[in-house]
């Protein structure tokens, strides 16, 4: 129940920050949060182990629900405007620097959990993906960027297909630095002032960033499947 007591109030935020982007976003923004919301609730249900939900839930909530907003300019038929660009770039900042914070709360609350994990990397995912789409049809740069954008769900599809590829992998700082490397190259290439040979180089090094991390990642899952 406390769970859908912050969800109204985040919707609202969500569909506020989305009439901000884009007004015929606001639904497709307001749809992707309630998406999420309902996959939260799945998830607490199937999987949390701790008595009470703790404040750090509550803040990746709130990031999905800025997450949420992002997707509205996607949903105009005009170019994205500068103004526009500058407040997805304010706003994602702003999640993006949320994400320190809710895996400190866990931490200090004794909350810790695989379900808060994997609800973090699902909103830095869904971040990913809808920033990299905003770069794409900002026109900037070609449908290649949508590999920074997207390769956990490819990593997530060839598991599919590959089940050793889901095998449980050790903690490694790694991910997590790369992570932000690649949502803060994405923020940046969404800044009107980003563009030409700049917005190049930084989504090429980040690409090769984020692909070298899951090749470290799947040769470790690779030499470890049949032992």
């Amino acid at each position: 129940m406390r769970l859908f007591a912050w969800a109204l109030p985040l919707a609202m935020l969500t569909a506020s920050i989305a009439k901000g982007l884009a007004p015929d976003g606001v639904l497709l923004a307001t749809s992707l949060f309630a998406v999420m919301a309902a996959l939260t609730v799945a998830g607490l249900r199937n999987a949390y182990t701790h008595p009470r939900l703790g404040l750090c839930n509550m803040v990746t909530l709130g990031r999905a629900a800025l997450t949420s907003s992002l997707v509205a300019p996607l949903a105009g038929p005009d170019p994205i405007s500068d103004d526009t660009a500058w407040l997805v770039v304010a706003v994602a900042t702003i999640a993006l620097a949320l994400d320190a914070v809710d895996g400190w709360l866990a931490r200090r609350d004794g909350l810790a959990s695989p379900f808060g994990a994997r609800f973090d990397m699902e909103v830095d995912a869904a971040l990913g993906l809808i920033l990299a789409l905003l770069v794409l049809a900002s026109g900037k740069l070609g449908p290649w960027v949508l590999a920074l954008g997207s390769m956990r769900y490819v990593y997530v599809a060839a598991g599919l297909a590959l089940p050793w590829l889901n095998g449980p992998l050790p903690e490694a700082y790694r991910r997590k630095a790369i992570c932000v490397v690649q949502i803060a190259a994405l923020i940046a290439l969404n800044a009107p002032a980003v563009s030409g040979v700049t917005a190049i180089v930084i989504a090429a090094a980040a690409t090769l960033a984020l692909g070298w991390s899951f090749a470290i990642d799947i040769l470790w899952l690779a030499r470890r499947r049949h032992s």
